[in-house]
């Protein structure tokens, strides 16, 4: 049993489709553990607000398979495929960490963007603050408290969970 841990992003519908995503992987995963939402300004273009979170999850799943399950619910939620780097999504899913692997493929892991984008660092050091960066060592609480808070602006926002998915701090 691997623990991991999932980014969810959206500002296309942002409510709708971060619920239906969190509920869905409810249905493939079981208990999550879950952030708080925030909300973001848009990162490498000009775009509406994100809601942005991270949800944490055990699964028997291989790596290939976590992330073909994150695309399907992605392409269920309304996600186009091809659309530029930096764009609007309806639901964005990305696996940062499964448990402490450090690879390239078929993914990079530790996901790279858990250093350099706050809509990542602060909910994951919120969910675990003690949990160490398996490259640099650090624990999230301590690369957030060390992350520059001017590049990027966010703020947690009340978030009404749907009622099947209520957040947890342990599983």
């Amino acid at each position: 049993m691997a623990r991991i841990y999932i980014s969810l992003g959206t500002n296309i519908s942002p409510e709708k489709h971060l619920k239906a995503g969190l509920v869905d992987l409810q249905q493939c995963f079981g208990p999550l553990q879950l952030s708080r939402v925030f909300e973001s300004e848009s990162v490498g273009f000009k775009g509406t607000n994100f809601l942005n979170m991270v949800a944490a999850a055990d699964t028997d799943l291989s790596i290939a398979q976590v992330v073909t399950t994150f695309k399907q619910i992605e392409q269920d939620n309304g996600r186009i495929r091809g659309e530029k780097k930096f764009s609007p999504r309806s639901l964005d899913i990305d696996l940062l960490l499964y448990d402490d692997v450090i690879c390239d493929i078929p993914v990079e892991l530790p996901r790279g963007e858990i250093l350099f984008n706050a809509f990542v660092l602060w909910p994951l050091a919120e969910l675990v603050p003690n949990l160490s960066h398996p490259v640099t060592l650090q624990t999230y609480q301590t690369l957030w408290q060390n992350y520059d808070k001017q590049c990027q602006q966010l703020w947690p926002i009340v978030f009404e969970f749907p009622p099947e998915l209520l957040p947890t701090n342990t599983l």
